[in-house]
């Protein structure tokens, strides 16, 4: 993939335009040398320059799809939620009718967890955080796509587990909120201070939260 970056004013398909497959791994690499750079640099130090050469791609071509550092910011922010929303989405969908909402919650629980766990989550947190006030539209895309757009994932599972009468959930949202802020918590917050801690204490923290929810929206029977 390396060398159809190398020279991307040279190489074109029929000698023309790129090729769709073409402009798409272009798009791909760009992107993810975008985030790798904002992740080591922080949005200030990472210029449009160091972008298209770490991509092996003309600046004007950089320019043709984003007007300016702050929208190729924003396509690394939604490529990044795109990835974390995805298989928060795969648990809520593929969960069955005879499926235990207790192992559900834990094979989600683990997933949110991985996901912000991941190599430079965190530095594209703290670069976000950075930035909320200088750029509140990407602070609020951030907060309506990524985390409401978990928050919308996981209140459909809660609703359908529900109607089913396995759980006593009377908002859905606000109770997938709440599940959301267990799992990530104080790890979560410690992590944009640079604090943070083992996987077995990430993991024991991650199994009491699920188990404390799980029992709290429980279905209660006569005589329970």
């Amino acid at each position: 993939m390396a060398e159809l970056f190398n020279s991307p004013d040279r190489i074109r398909h029929g000698g023309g335009r790129p090729s769709k497959e073409e402009a798409a791994r272009r798009e791909l690499r760009l992107i993810e040398e975008a985030t790798r750079l904002f992740m080591e640099r922080g949005f200030d130090a990472t210029t449009i320059d160091a972008v298209a050469e770490a991509a092996g791609i003309s600046k004007p071509t950089v320019y043709s799809r984003y007007k300016d550092k702050n929208a190729l910011f924003e396509a690394v922010l939604r490529d990044r939620i795109e990835a974390w929303l995805a298989p928060l989405a795969a648990v809520a969908d593929k969960s069955s009718d005879d499926a235990d909402l207790r192992g559900v919650l834990h094979d989600l629980s683990k997933r949110i967890l991985s996901q912000s766990q991941a190599p430079g989550a965190n530095s594209l947190r703290r670069v976000l955080a950075a930035q909320a006030l200088q750029f509140p539209d990407l602070a609020r895309l951030a907060h309506e796509h990524g985390w409401m757009g978990g928050v919308r994932a996981i209140a459909g599972l809660l609703r359908r587990f529900a109607e089913r009468g396995e759980a006593e959930i009377k908002d859905p949202d606000i109770a997938a909120e709440l599940f959301m802020s267990l799992i990530l918590g104080s790890s979560s917050r410690g992590a944009l201070h640079g604090i943070t801690q083992s996987a077995e204490a990430l993991e024991s923290r991650r199994s009491a939260a699920v188990e404390l929810f799980a029992a709290g929206v429980k279905a209660r029977r006569h005589g329970d």
